[in-house]
């Protein structure tokens, strides 16, 4: 959806809209869908642990998810308004329930696996990603125009549909110890209760608090190469095909690197294989500012691949090891809204500093100052006090 929903929209759009509006558009639509997912994201985290409900919560997202890209088959050439509605959709449903998703790590593993589970998980969604959008490619191929693209729209719904079944058959409901509120009872109330005293009480947690202030930085910068790489590139020139092609080379990339992040932090911890992936992304973000050609683009979509999964792997694990795991889906709300506010941020300043320029080239250019800034913050975080206060609850 990253690579070809953004370029197809464009396509549909220019006809209807002039200059930089189908950019400046897309990027005030995913901030927008984006903020409305943060802000729900506390209150819904500590709904899935007050009702023990994750897997219900992650099943109801995955189908609103599901849903919406089933839609967007349906938009043709003029629908842009319609493409925007679905995307906005489809973006609620995904980062809700990954919430939920994130929120099952800490109960199914032991702590001196999850950087390797985390990292391993990132690489076969990459693996799985990469085959789906090379089969998106050949529809792409076969049926020219907006059939091929509508089609791969589709077969994403299929695809999220297949492969969330193994998770809801064969994983099992975490129980907590702590108390909960059975169906009888307001658990929203409960809910709401529970989520205004973790968050007074998080600065018992200094350095989960830190962390989640540094991975707001960095994220805003990895968040809007996410949302707006494909849209860049098509806006500076690049054609549909090396779009594509270009990040399906990411995503096939990224299996590998992602494992490779897995066993770098077995060696030198996980917030230093963060900063390891933080100045890659420094020295990308500086070198799409001269984006050009499209094997520029093919080049900067590898080296994307080298950091993207590895970074954000690690990312997850290392929250995951500092917060008290019977508050995971409520405190793994506070580390969506940090992600999303920074999905909301990125994208917003880029469409403004666009709007504003006339240059998409000058709004790529705050990327570099996101991820210096979260390093810095991120190198004053102290993991092992973060991990025993967590332990302590």
């Amino acid at each position: 959806m990253a690579a070809i929903l953004p370029v197809y929209f464009k396509e549909i759009a220019t006809p209807f809209l002039s200059g930089n509006l189908p950019t400046i558009y897309w990027g005030y639509t995913s901030a927008i869908a984006l903020l409305c997912s943060a802000l729900a994201a506390p209150f819904l985290g500590a709904l899935g642990d007050v009702g023990q409900m994750k897997k219900k919560m992650l099943l109801f997202f995955t189908l609103l998810g599901i849903l919406a890209s089933c839609a967007l088959f349906f938009t043709d050439h003029g629908d842009w308004f319609l493409t925007l509605v679905f995307m906005a959709i489809g973006t609620i449903g995904f980062s809700s329930a990954i919430i939920f998703y994130d929120a099952l790590l800490p109960h199914l593993i032991p702590h001196h696996y999850i950087d390797m589970v985390s990292s391993l998980g990132y690489a076969l969604g990459y693996l799985g990603g990469g085959i789906l959008l090379a089969l998106n490619i050949v529809m792409i191929y076969i049926w020219p125009g907006t059939f091929g693209p509508r089609l791969s729209f589709l077969s994403v719904a299929i695809w999220w549909a297949i492969f969330t079944l193994p998770l809801f058959l064969h994983v099992p409901e975490p129980l907590t110890t702590h108390h909960t509120v059975s169906y009888s009872q307001n658990v929203a109330k409960e809910a709401i209760l529970r989520l205004g005293k973790t968050f007074v009480g998080i600065r018992k947690y200094p350095d989960l608090f830190r962390f989640l202030i540094a991975f707001w930085l960095y994220n805003d910068g990895i968040g809007t190469m996410i949302h707006m790489a494909a849209i860049y590139g098509a806006q500076v020139g690049i054609s549909m095909i090396h779009l594509v092609g270009a990040l399906l080379l990411t995503q096939f990339v990224g299996v590998p690197f992602s494992i490779f992040f897995g066993r770098l932090a077995s060696r030198i911890g996980s917030k230093e294989a963060i900063l390891v992936g933080l100045f890659g992304y420094t020295l990308i973000s500086v070198g799409a500012i001269f984006l050009a050609t499209p094997w520029h683009f093919w080049l900067l979509a590898f080296a994307v691949g080298t950091v993207q999964g590895g970074t954000q792997a690690m990312s997850r694990s290392l929250y995951a090891r500092m917060l008290p795991p019977s508050k995971s889906a409520e405190f793994f709300g506070f580390y969506d809204i940090s992600s999303k506010f920074a999905g909301v941020l990125g994208p917003f300043l880029f469409g403004f500093i666009t709007q504003i320029t006339h240059s998409s080239r000058i709004g790529i250019a705050i990327l570099a100052l996101t991820f210096v800034a979260g390093a810095i913050i991120l190198r004053k975080v102290n993991v092992m006090r973060g991990i025993h206060n967590a332990s302590l609850q």
